[in-house]
Order: structure tokens, then C-alpha cells, then sequence
């Protein structure tokens, strides 16, 4: 603990992510413990990540939007107050009353407090099915909304800019039809002009949007569906609820209360400082009116929360102005703007390419000698986003049009100054970003933990890569010392070649006699392009310990047996051979988290004898040993619960059986709920299936383990034919793409584009690989046969299966257990043992 000698108390009103991030920035620079820090966080979580609001939609997990450290713990100079609200500054007293009936006394007072939704005065704008999209709480209510209205009910969204577009996604993904009410000629007024406008307003119509452009909201009543919106035209909508998303406004009052200065439009005002009227009270983020002037993006929010820890520390930190540059993808649509995007400045020309055809629309604004590039809106494609925006008043390396047209010049980040600022969210010039892969950091994550650059809104990761290929960083793609390709790389020769050996891939492609990485990697590849049998020639000699025996190795040299039962479906007469085989042979008996009878403590000797009565029994291996399917787990589903909308087990036993023993770079899990309660817990799987009213919802690449990830939305509403077609694209994706050992959540982060380009591959068939992937499962499908069945038939394969090779009816006399306990648990001789009650933890 620090000293207290001096320490001051900063109380922070809000607890957003501005908020968050000076706290942050206070904490980690005040090395001596000056300060004590005091959050008045108004809403019940902690901050979280406002930005990504949309994603809450279809996940509905909070923590999946959680800012990392937003608890402090561990922090004693931290208090965060949840749900506790700022209601009056004393400014004499430098005291806070809240709304729990606290006085909290303050030293330094940073008000956090951030902008509001602003809702038109429209008659009826307080019904009941009215709501605004700003909070987690906000979009809770929303739903509930949307499921009281039904399926392909009206949703209105008063208001066409960014926040508007995310709205009516957000209804769109929850089966409604989203209408979109737009007073401006046009949508996304802010961002883009009138061409970039009417681009952008044919590709969410294509997506299902209605869109109103030109007209007012002039009233709003109870209707038939819910609510009545009639239009300044005089049309009128039906819907089950309105969303009014017509901007935000600063969050003042309680500064207005103190008598603090507010800007003429609303906003704390403050200096360059970030010091409002009182020496002793602090303004940051989008209640800070800098100048007069308020800003909306949470890039210049986090200069601002910067610049009062610094100053707090003794400091002197100025704001620098804001880039208000914005790149985002609307309903899977890119959609970027960055300068003088619209041409304000004297002289200011214009350079546009408008392909109707394509669906995209580029405009570059330079100076009136076309030497100086000002701004840019690009509609349809941004990906010349991260290499234009940083060139803003800087020469253009080549003609303007040949930036944007197809044909025309690459610009390359060799093209930017070392003080272009690449990450315009964390402020990370090129210079410093090139500073840390010449210290060594040669790849994205490394990037990312030295400068911060690309850890906000990842649009400058595409930057980030450029960076690296042109830094003279080896990146090497190479499996391992003998195989110069990736395994993605391997795989398409595998497939091309029909090489179907080790020694026939390496003799060719590689070099040296192989190891334990390139083995097992190519053996897999062997087994996901084949239904070989893994033991097979010279395949047995390519495999891992685990797949050598076609078990999963303990930690005294036993084994462990795990029957597959499909969807955790299992008969009486199968649970009485598992537990005669369990008693005959002493093995400890455990039931997984994936539904199924794990037997510990088999020898390697004892192994074909016990699958022998598994099989007669009619059960199979459920590869617990191998890099391939291991469970589809399943909640009971209508079949038997109240609450079921689909038979979850009867699809959980179907696609378990379609990928049972499929061989990919990693494990892979799946699960089926059968509605939104999600007793399967799907959303923690690689693949996971959720009933709906309407048919299935998929979602992919989740993850438990060390990083646990929530699987993200791939599509809804799906029949079950779809739902198995858009699994078959997926997995083999996957297994065709993915590198050794990666599984599919890292898999998924790392693809290029991100969710929406998997989405066009997979929904859409983007590549038109959608019937070979198919070809490819299907193939899989009719070649399986049960790996431990084709064991026991076959004499060659059964003489692995012994201790020690020159005496091979001998059992290992190393391996003992201790019973006396509570379990069965193994020893290890010549080993300390672990005592029971602390195995696991």
C-alpha cells in the first residue's frame, strides 16, 4: 500500500468509457499513490463498451462488452459506486451529494457525465413503445418489445445517422422490419455527401430496410400493432415500437446546477486544459464543451481523459484538436468519412468515382492546386481508409484519381510521414509504431501491446500489416524448420496433389525427416482430406501419443475411455455395460461438461478388451483423444420442456453423428439450446445452434479455455436444411484455412474482414466454394467408420496395444492408485502426491 502522506481524492462523475479511461491513465502514472480515485457510476455495470452497443444484439451477454479492468480489483485506491448517482456539487464545500444520500468530498472533480439521446418534441414521443438506443438497459427493453410484437412486425427509427443505421440493425436482427425515418435529404448526413447518400440508401434497402428520407416524424399514437407513426407526408406506419436515435446532447445539468459555465449549444465549457470555470472541477468527453466546441467520438474523449491525468499529475497536456475521421461497417456495409469530407474549405476540389453498378462510392477533396489532400467519403469499399486518412493536409503521392479507382495506384504505408498518426482512437503515430517492430515486436498482437494501436476499433489493423510487411520483418508463414508452407498451404497440396504420405509430402515439398509439430499436422491433414484410418501404414507412425492408442493419456501413464453419446442421449442397457466395465476393470467413473461418461485408469493392455463391450454395446469412440469433433451438447428441447421452441436433442444427435470423427486443426464443440434461456450454453462453443420460434440461430467461434470468447451471430431464422448447409461451409472453412493448433475463435479474429467477409463466404458464397466445401463434408459423412470397430477387426493395429513391446503380456508395475480417499486417485512414484481435495484447482 502506498503512503497516505498528501494523497488527494479525485471523485469522477460517470463511469463510461472516457471515464474508465482516465481512471486508467491516472492509476498507471501515479507510480507514488497521490491520488485516490472516487467513480459515481450512474447505470448498475461497470464501463463497458458503448462503441460496440450493436453486438449486444443476439449475444445478450454484458460481459461480452465489458472494458477490461473496469472493476479495479485489486486497486485499494480505486472505489467504484454502481448505481449511485452525482445529484449536486457543493463547489464551496468541494463536496458531491449523490442520490444514495452520500457527501463525497473531493480534491479534484472530473465530470464524466457524457451526452444523452435528444428526443423530438413529437406528440406522443412518451408512449410506452417509445424508446431511445443508448444503453445496455435500452436495448433490453427494445427486445422485450420486439418479442411482444412478433416476428415481421414494423420497427420505426427516427433518425438516419449513425446511430440510426445501428438501431435499425439492431431491430432488423431481432425479426423485425426496420423503418427508417430521416428529416435530411439523405442518410448519415454527417458522414457523407449526396452521392455517398444515395449509394448508401440503395444497399440497406437491398437488406431489407425501409427507408424515409426528407421527412418528419409528426405524430405518434396507439395502433393496431403497438404504435401509429404518422410521417410530416402524411404516411403512416404501423409498428410494434419506435426507436428515436435523432442525436445526443450533452450531459450539463448538474454543471448548470453549480453554476458552472455552459457553452451557448450545451457542454461544460472548458480550456485546452480540460479546466472548467472552477479550478477545481474537470470536464472530459462528450460533455466537455473544449472551447466551446463539443466532440462526439470517443477518440477525442480518450485525449481528453489523457490530458486531465496528466494535468492532475503536474502536467501540462493540451488538447490537440480531434479527428473526427469515422470508419465503420452499417449492416455489413463500409462506410467511411475522414477531413473536409464535404469540401468547406476555400478552393477545396473534388474528386469522385460513383460505381452504381458495384454499389460503391469514393470521393477524395483536395486542395485547389489538387496537390494537398483535405478529406474523403468512401461508400461500399473503405479498405483505402486506413492508408487516406493519415495523409489528411499532407501532398497526395499520385493523382487523386488513381487512389481511388480500381486500376489505379496502391498507396503504400511507406507513403506517410513518421508523425501521421495511424491509430487515431489511442493517437499512435507511424513513428512509434515502426519504433516497436524494430524492437522487436514483429507481428499484429505484438503491435498492439507495445502502442495500443489497433485495440479500440481495429480499423487501422489493415495499416498495422502494411507496416510490418514493409518493415523487413521476416513473417514467416513456415509450418515448422521442415516445411516452408503454412498448414493451410499444406493442405491445398495435399488436395491437389493426392500426395497421401508423409514421406511422399516432405520428399517433395520439404526437407529433413519431419518432428512433432509438421507429423501430427500433416497427419491430420491426411485424415481431414481421406477416411483413412489414422493407424494406417505410415500414418500410425505420424501421431501423437493420444491418437497413437486412441485414448487420452493420464498423468501416471493410464488411460481414459470415453464412449461417444450422441447429444448426451444414452440407453439403460449402455449405461449398464459402462458401469459393469467400470466395476470388472476398477476404473473412476466421471461425467463431463460435454454430457458423457469419462473411465479413468484403463492400461494401454486393458484398452481393446473394455472398447470391445463398448462397441458390442453399440457404442462408439468419442474421439475425447483426438484434434476433431468432441460433443454436441443439447438441453432436452420441446421434446420435454416447457419452455423448448425446437427439438434441440433430435438436432444435436444429427449433427453430432454428420461430424463425428472429423479431423480439423484443433478440438472442436458444438452445442443446441433449444430457446434463448440457453441451458446448453451454445454460445461458448465453436459452433453453436439456438432455437427460435421461427427455426435456428448459428452462431460460430467460441471458445472456453485460457481466453474465453462468446460465439458471434452468423445467421437466424434458419431451417434445418440451411442450418446443416451453413455448418458443412463453415467447419470445412475452417479446417482448410485455419493454422496448427488455432482454433476456430482465433481462426475467426484473425480472417480479413472479420465476421462479414466470413458471412459473404459462407452465406453468400462469395468465392463460389460453397459446393466443394459440401462435396467435402459430405464426402466425410459417407467414408466414417467408427475408428475403435476397425480396430478390433484387425490384428495388426491390436498388437500396439501392450506395455512393453518385448513382453506383451506384462503390465506396467509402475502404475498404482490410492483409494483410500474419497476417489480413486492416480500415484505418482517417485513423485510427491497430490492431495485430494486440491486436484483440479
Amino acid at each position: 500500500m502506498h503512503p497516505t502522506v498528501d494523497r488527494k481524492t479525485a471523485v469522477v462523475v460517470g463511469h463510461g468509457m472516457v471515464g474508465h479511461r482516465f481512471v486508467e491513465a491516472l492509476r498507471s502514472r501515479d507510480s507514488d499513490g497521490r491520488w485516490r480515485v472516487v467513480i459515481l457510476g450512474e447505470e448498475r455495470l461497470p464501463a463497458y463498451d458503448r462503441v460496440g452497443l450493436s453486438s449486444y444484439v443476439g449475444a445478450w451477454d454484458a460481459s461480452s462488452l465489458a472494458l477490461p479492468g473496469n472493476e479495479y480489483v485489486g486497486d485499494g485506491l480505486v472505489e467504484l459506486r454502481l448505481g449511485e448517482r452525482a445529484e449536486s456539487i457543493d463547489r464551496t464545500a468541494r463536496t458531491v451529494i449523490t442520490s444514495a444520500g452520500h457527501t463525497v468530498a473531493y480534491d479534484a472533480l472530473v465530470l464524466a457525465t457524457g451526452s444523452y439521446p435528444f428526443v423530438p418534441p413529437v406528440p406522443g414521443h412518451d408512449h410506452p413503445a417509445c424508446f431511445v438506443y443508448r444503453t445496455i438497459d435500452d436495448l433490453d427493453g427494445i427486445r422485450a418489445a420486439a418479442e411482444a410484437a412478433g416476428p415481421g412486425a414494423s420497427g420505426v427509427v427516427v433518425g438516419g445517422g449513425l446511430l440510426g443505421l445501428e438501431a435499425a440493425n439492431a431491430l432488423r436482427l431481432l425479426g423485425l422490419t426496420p423503418h427508417v425515418v430521416e428529416f435530411n435529404a439523405r442518410l448519415m448526413p454527417a458522414q457523407v455527401d449526396a452521392g455517398g447518400g444515395a449509394i448508401l440508401e440503395r444497399l440497406v434497402t437491398d437488406l431489407g430496410l425501409q427507408v424515409h428520407t426528407g421527412v418528419g416524424t409528426a405524430s405518434i399514437e396507439t395502433g393496431d400493432q403497438g404504435v401509429r407513426v404518422t410521417l410530416s407526408d402524411g404516411s403512416v406506419i404501423e409498428a410494434g415500437l419506435v426507436v428515436f436515435s435523432a442525436g445526443v446532447r450533452p450531459r450539463d445539468q448538474i454543471a448548470r446546477d453549480a453554476d458552472l459555465e455552459v457553452g451557448p449549444r450545451g457542454g461544460i465549457v472548458t480550456d485546452l486544459g480540460m479546466q472548467t470555470s472552477d479550478p477545481n472541477i474537470w470536464a472530459i468527453g462528450e460533455c466537455a464543451a473544449v472551447q466551446g466546441v463539443c466532440y462526439g467520438l470517443v477518440a477525442p474523449g480518450y485525449s481528453t481523459a489523457e490530458i486531465v491525468a496528466d494535468r492532475l499529475l503536474g502536467g501540462a497536456g493540451e488538447f490537440p484538436g480531434a479527428d473526427m475521421s469515422t470508419k465503420l461497417k452499417l449492416l455489413g456495409v463500409d462506410v467511411a468519412s475522414f477531413g473536409d469530407a464535404h469540401g468547406s474549405t476555400d478552393g477545396a476540389l473534388s474528386v469522385v468515382l460513383h460505381d452504381a453498378a458495384k454499389g460503391t462510392y469514393a470521393k477524395l477533396v483536395v486542395s485547389d492546386d489538387a496537390k494537398i489532400l483535405l478529406g474523403g467519403i468512401l461508400v461500399g469499399d473503405a479498405t483505402a481508409y486506413s492508408a487516406l486518412r493519415p495523409l489528411v493536409g499532407r501532398p497526395l503521392p499520385a493523382e487523386p484519381a488513381a487512389l481511388i479507382s480500381p486500376a489505379g495506384a496502391e498507396l503504400g504505408a511507406d507513403a506517410l510521414p513518421d508523425d501521421a498518426q495511424i491509430c487515431s482512437c489511442n493517437n499512435v503515430t507511424k513513428g512509434a509504431i515502426c519504433g516497436a517492430i524494430a524492437d522487436g515486436a514483429c507481428d499484429i498482437p505484438g503491435i498492439k501491446t507495445c502502442t495500443t494501436a489497433g485495440t479500440s476499433c481495429g480499423g487501422c489493423v489493415p495499416m498495422l500489416k502494411k507496416l510490418l510487411e514493409q518493415s523487413g520483418v521476416p513473417l514467416s508463414k513456415a509450418l515448422c524448420e521442415h516445411f516452408e508452407q503454412s498448414r493451410a498451404e499444406l493442405f491445398q497440396i495435399v488436395q491437389v496433389t493426392g500426395i497421401r504420405t508423409f514421406s511422399g509430402l516432405i520428399t517433395k515439398y520439404g526437407k529433413g525427416a519431419g518432428c512433432d509439430i509438421c507429423k501430427p499436422t500433416v497427419a491430420s491433414i491426411l485424415a481431414s482430406t481421406s477416411s483413412e484410418h489414422i493407424l494406417d501404414g505410415e500414418q500410425a507412425g505420424l501421431q501423437d501419443t493420444n491418437d497413437h492408442f486412441l485414448a487420452n493419456l493420464q498423468k501416471n501413464g493410464t488411460y481414459s475411455v470415453v464412449p461417444r453419446m450422441p447429444g448426451g442421449e444414452v440407453t439403460a442397457e449402455q449405461l449398464i455395460t459402462i458401469g459393469e466395465v467400470a466395476k470388472e476393470f476398477g476404473l473412476y467413473v466421471k461425467v463431463t461438461g460435454g454430457q458423457r461418461i469419462d473411465l479413468f485408469g484403463a492400461r494401454v493392455e486393458q484398452l481393446p478388451v473394455i472398447w470391445r463391450r463398448l462397441v458390442d454395446a453399440g457404442m462408439e469412440s468419442g474421439h475425447a483423444y483426438g484434434k476433431s469433433l468432441r460433443t454436441v451438447k443439447s438441453c432436452v428441447g420441446s421434446a420435454w420442456c416447457r419452455y423448448g421452441q425446437q427439438d434441440s436433442v433430435g438436432m444435436a444427435v444429427l449433427l453430432e453423428k454428420r461430424y463425428r470423427g472429423l479431423r480439423s486443426p484443433h478440438k472442436l464443440k458444438l452445442a443446441v439450446s433449444g430457446c434463448a434461456r440457453e441451458c446448453a450454453e451454445a454460445r461458448g462453443k465453436d459452433v453453436g445452434v439456438i432455437a427460435t420460434e421461427n427455426g435456428w440461430n448459428l452462431y460460430v467461434g467460441g471458445n472456453g479455455g485460457l481466453t474465453p470468447r462468446h460465439a458471434v451471430l452468423l445467421a437466424g431464422d434458419l431451417d434445418d436444411e440451411t442450418l446443416i448447409k451453413y455448418i458443412d461451409r463453415y467447419l470445412m472453412f475452417y479446417i482448410r484455412t485455419a493454422d496448427r493448433l488455432q482454433r476456430t475463435a482465433s481462426w475467426q479474429a484473425a480472417l480479413e474482414g472479420g465476421l462479414a467477409q466470413l458471412r459473404q463466404v459462407i452465406c453468400e458464397d462469395s468465392l463460389g466454394l460453397a459446393d466443394d466445401l459440401e462435396a467435402a463434408m459430405a464426402q466425410h459423412v459417407a467414408g466414417y467408420r467408427d475408428e475403435w470397430a476397425a480396430v478390433l477387426d484387425d490384428e495388426a493395429k491390436l498388437s500396439r496395444f501392450v506395455s512393453f513391446v518385448n513382453a506383451p503380456e506384462e503390465a506396467d508395475p509402475t502404475i498404482s492408485f490410492d483409494e483410500t480417499g474419497e476417489r480413486k486417485v492416480p500415484v505418482l512414484l517417485g513423485l510427491p502426491e497430490v492431495p485430494v481435495a486440491t486436484q483440479g484447482k
